[in-house]
């Protein structure tokens, strides 16, 4: 992948104004593969008995992350929009620690692209969530 793909994919997420009031970090991107940390923050805790961060904004995580994943990948272009994505919760994230999501373009047509994601906190044997998508492809 060329830097200068990498980098328009990170400039993109940047520009996402949920990915911003989340506190998104893209930490690794290239060849399909992409990596984001979303810190703890109490205002993202859905139940504030147990400071479990909202499913919400795991789902927000794991898409963007899918997303970031097809743009990276060689024989996609820069652009993207979610078609389908499917999300399985395992657990709840444990209160306090960052959860980060790792996704893989792992196929593309002309026109659609698949991904499959993993979202962790600390305990990275125990997944958080799991995610398939599917994602357009634009002008292949």
């Amino acid at each position: 992948m060329t830097e200068r793909k990498a980098q328009i994919a990170a400039q993109f997420i940047q520009a996402i104004p949920h990915a911003g009031a989340l506190g998104m970090e893209l930490t690794q991107i290239g060849d399909g593969h992409a990596e984001i940390c979303m810190p703890y923050n109490p205002q993202l805790v859905g139940d504030p008995k147990t400071g479990v961060i909202h499913g919400g904004a795991v789902s927000a995580l794991m898409d963007t992350c899918c997303g970031a994943a097809v743009m990276s990948h060689p024989d996609a272009p820069a652009g993207t929009a979610t078609i389908d994505l499917r999300i399985d919760y395992m657990r709840p994230a444990t209160p306090g620690q960052s959860i980060r999501t790792e996704a893989h373009c792992y196929h593309i047509t002309r026109s659609v692209a698949f991904v499959r994601a993993t979202a962790f906190d600390e305990d990275a044997e125990n997944p958080v969530a799991t995610a398939t998508g599917a994602f357009t492809v634009e002008g292949r």
